[in-house]
């Protein structure tokens, strides 16, 4: 963190650590399972853009009590705004889709994203170039996306296809809003001004289109105030500033190999808690995705 003396870093995982990085895997996973029960009393734009603005407020509560300078003028504006507004285009995309598809389908499709990285560092990061076993995980991934968009026996519906798409369109923008943290100053940021940018952005595009996606409320419950609670609390808030610790404290491709994790989970909460079709297809498309992301961000030996 850029507000506190440089803390000691590990030179590996520690078993702390690897059980804390599972459970934030987990978290995320469940996040997904969470959209899609929201969705069911709050339209989705207008959803993603409230989940924004929750986030924005509980975030910058934090940064006053850490002291983290939000507005210090440090050259980072036009990239903020521009990870912003891609970081709205993201969720908007995301939330949609869930209308559409299944959260064990969308899963598959959102985690293209380490590769729209990898693909996109081998060109504009030196020392980020295409290994050949990290070109072995982005062929495992692309079979994986293939398969699973064939794989007719846990498609809902027909209108499943628009979903999935919207999904790696949501994918492609991730990665791109990774990819211009990593070569802009935003890179040298306090993470939690990069995450402000980000939720500042994500909360006024959607809230601001979201009447042209219909109605703002359908049929609001208990369930559906959890589940949009979890969102803001547990996994735009606690999870990634935990996430932002552990990146100060350890090494960050060791962390980005156990990504691998949170699509697994999302599958296997998709099908427990929804009730969601998951086919053998589904399955393989899986393992070969989970596969591709452990190659591509496995450490260096």
């Amino acid at each position: 963190m850029t507000t506190a003396a440089t803390p000691f870093r590990r030179a590996s995982l520690d078993p702390f650590a690897a059980s804390v990085l599972t459970l934030l895997c987990l978290s995320w996973g469940l996040n997904q399972v969470a959209i899609k029960i929201a969705n069911a009393g709050i339209q989705p734009v207008w959803q993603a853009g409230l989940r924004s603005a929750v986030g924005c407020a509980l975030v910058v509560g934090w940064c006053r009590l850490r002291g983290v300078p939000l507005l210090a003028r440090d050259g980072t504006l036009a990239a903020g705004i521009a990870v912003g507004v891609l970081f709205g285009v993201e969720f908007l995309l995301i939330y949609v889709a869930l209308d559409y598809t299944t959260v064990s389908r969308g899963i598959v499709f959102l985690y293209v994203m380490p590769f729209v990285v990898a693909v996109g560092a081998h060109f504009l990061i030196p020392g980020e170039r295409l290994t050949a076993v990290r070109v072995g995980g982005l062929v495992a991934a692309f079979v994986g996306v293939v398969v699973a968009f064939s794989d007719r026996l846990s498609l809902p519906s027909p209108q499943a296809l628009i979903g999935d798409v919207l999904f790696v369109a949501a994918a492609v923008a991730w990665g791109a809003t990774a990819l211009m943290i990593r070569t802009t100053r935003l890179n040298s940021a306090a993470p939690e001004k990069v995450l402000a940018y980000q939720l500042a952005l994500g909360a006024v595009i959607p809230l601001v289109v979201a009447p042209l996606f219909g109605p703002l409320w359908r049929e609001p419950t208990w369930l559906v105030a959890a589940a949009f609670a979890y969102q803001t609390v547990a996994v735009v808030s606690a999870s990634y500033l935990a996430w932002f610790w552990l990146i100060a404290h350890y090494p960050a491709s060791q962390l980005s190999a156990f990504t691998f994790l949170t699509p697994l989970f999302a599958v296997a909460l998709g099908g427990l808690l929804l009730s969601e079709p998951v086919s053998p297809y589904l399955v393989g498309s899986l393992a070969l995705v989970a596969g591709g992301i452990y190659l591509v961000n496995r450490p260096k030996r």
